[in-house]
């Protein structure tokens, strides 16, 4: 669901009418990623590659008929392929296919993991479901008509929200490790880092630093109370940090907010099994996450 949302808004495709699923494409890319680097056929690595070479073939194809048909169909990619028209910009094509594929890759992973350990957070502490519907039904007492869309100013305001998003990423650790290029010598408790070499920054590591955080193996969104939300720091790397911050970290929340905005008010739901997880080294349900939902209100 969350891949063919955003695969739609990001360039207009639409996986249930194309002939060459990029679904499968993205999927044998991702469980090679992190791989021993072994390019022959029946290694994952070789599959990885092969993955995203079919990928970019279908983002390709994409663009050219985009382009020869001059049809706007008001999405991401519209915008890049006017930007690539003007004469100081720095995208050109291969840009733009690169680009498309990496914000897919980047945008629908990594949130629809994180909706299903946000639903497997709250089906264990239904104690942050009372406090999270109370702050979402408060909203639309606030809103002229419940049916309008949610406005950003009603995100901003979804204080307790955000402290459940960034409970959940870091107690979830969705990205195994995040990597750096060390532009100059570094020293760090007698070991020098030279400059060229590349270092991983584990997440964990940070976030399940019983220093840094009281009980950190605790699901415990009231621990955010009082800090910053909506920036990362030393202390919170769920989205990188420094110059390098996630470029799409706002939308990556976004999306979460909506979907927990919606969840909290329309519906109920009960965990009926799954919901174990083990890392290899990227975050997986072996056996999924299996809920029961119906309407809120009939």
């Amino acid at each position: 669901m969350v891949f063919e949302y955003f695969a739609k808004k990001l360039f207009g495709y639409e996986e249930a009418k194309a002939s060459k699923k990029l679904r499968e494409s993205y999927k044998a890319f991702l469980d090679g990623l992190i791989s021993f680097p072994l390019n022959i056929p029946g290694t994952a690595f070789h599959a990885c590659l092969k993955g995203r070479e079919n990928a970019i073939k279908v983002i390709n194809n994409v663009i050219n008929e985009r382009k020869s048909s001059q049809k706007l169909c008001h999405d991401f990619l519209d915008f890049l392929l006017e930007e690539a028209k003007s004469k100081d910009t720095i995208l050109n094509e291969a840009i733009i296919v690169d680009l498309v594929f990496l914000l897919l890759f980047a945008s629908y992973e990594t949130t629809s993991e994180a909706i299903t350990l946000v639903m497997k957070f709250l089906s264990d502490h239904p104690s942050v479901v009372v406090e999270l519907t109370k702050e979402h039904e408060e909203i639309l007492k606030n809103r002229k008509n419940e049916e309008l869309g949610i406005t950003w100013t009603e995100y901003k305001s979804m204080t307790f929200t955000h402290m459940v998003i960034n409970e959940t990423l870091r107690l979830g650790n969705i990205v195994p490790g995040i990597f750096r290029g060390v532009t100059k010598d570094i020293e760090m408790k007698g070991t020098t880092i030279p400059a060229g070499s590349t270092v991983m920054v584990c997440p964990s590591a940070v976030h399940l630093n019983p220093a840094k955080y009281n009980d950190p193996l605790a699901f415990d969104p009231w621990r955010w109370e009082g800090q910053e939300l909506h920036a990362g720091s030393k202390n919170f790397v769920a989205f990188g940090g420094g110059s390098r911050l996630c470029a799409g970290a706002h939308f990556a929340k976004v999306q979460v907010a909506v979907f927990l905005h919606y969840l909290v008010t329309k519906y109920r739901w009960k965990k009926i099994r799954g919901g174990d997880i083990i890392r290899k080294p990227g975050l997986v349900f072996p056996d999924g996450l299996h809920i029961q939902i119906s309407a809120k209100y009939k």
